[in-house]
């Protein structure tokens, strides 16, 4: 049994995610502090509603999915009902091993995971990690669970605050990319709706062709810049505006803020 102690958006992207992968409903079983939430969910997906610690006792896997803030008050209330060697995973932003230790004892199997936004279409990116001691069964068996929402890497705990910083808040990223290359052309004049949708396709593409290509980035973006020519001239600004460096600060400063989050506890 799976409980997904958390039924907002994230918590509701798992739960069709594991449907969808061929999880029958009934082996599910999820919990949601909001009554509206939780109606609409169940008549939803038909995945049976409990209070938080009737669903951990039943469930040989946690996921939960909850804001940071709430999750010290959520393991309280579920610590007397995980049973031993039950998988605990969280995936709150800045919840470490040891905090979900500290909530729930040495005798559970926990686990830490970083999703991030794509997985709302089943192209997320996760990164796990997992204690020293989880076996290979339970982390494969882990990994296959959050696979049902994209792509999933396994990761050492220490490199969680530069996951959050390359795509745990990636997608802001690209999506502020986009707003930007839209805002460009609709000034030079092409339709608004015209110019999402070239923007959209460009950015998808390119995407689609790095996956898809053995070739590096770098190499991609070589192959079609024609030196003099028009994709030369805008790359040529972007070096002058220190594209790059730009790109390496925001991306540290992310990550740095990400430690300073978890450093202070403060979970939001």
């Amino acid at each position: 049994m799976i409980a997904i102690l958390g039924a907002g958006v994230m918590g509701e992207t798992f739960i069709a995610g594991l449907l969808a992968s061929g999880t029958a409903a009934s082996d599910l079983v999820m919990s949601e502090k909001f009554a509206a939430r939780a109606a609409e969910m169940s008549a939803k997906y038909r995945v049976p509603v409990r209070e938080p610690a009737a669903a951990a006792a039943e469930a040989d896997v946690i996921l939960i999915v909850v804001k940071p803030h709430d999750v010290a008050p959520l393991l309280a209330l579920i610590s007397g009902d995980v049973r031993p060697g039950t998988i605990v995973v969280s995936l709150a932003a800045g919840i470490t091993l040891a905090d979900l230790h500290r909530g729930l004892g040495t005798g559970v199997v926990c686990m830490r995971a970083m999703p991030n936004t794509p997985a709302l279409v089943g192209a997320g990116m996760t990164v796990l990690s997992v204690d020293a001691n989880t076996s290979a069964a339970d982390e494969a068996r882990i990994k296959a669970l959050l696979d049902s929402v994209g792509e999933t890497a396994c990761l050492p705990e220490e490199l969680q605050d530069a996951v959050t910083a390359i795509s745990g808040s990636g997608p802001a990223y690209v999506f502020a990319f986009m707003e930007a290359l839209e805002k460009a052309g609709v000034e030079m004049g092409l339709p608004a709706e015209v110019c999402r949708k070239l923007v959209q396709q460009t950015v998808y593409g390119a995407s689609k062709l790095a996956m898809e290509s053995e070739t590096d980035p770098g190499e991609l973006r070589r192959r079609v810049t024609s030196p003099g020519g028009t994709t030369q001239a805008a790359l040529t600004e972007f070096n002058a505006g220190g594209f790059g460096d730009l790109i390496d600060r925001a991306a540290h400063a992310a990550r740095d803020r990400s430690q300073e989050l978890g450093s202070a506890g403060q979970r939001g």
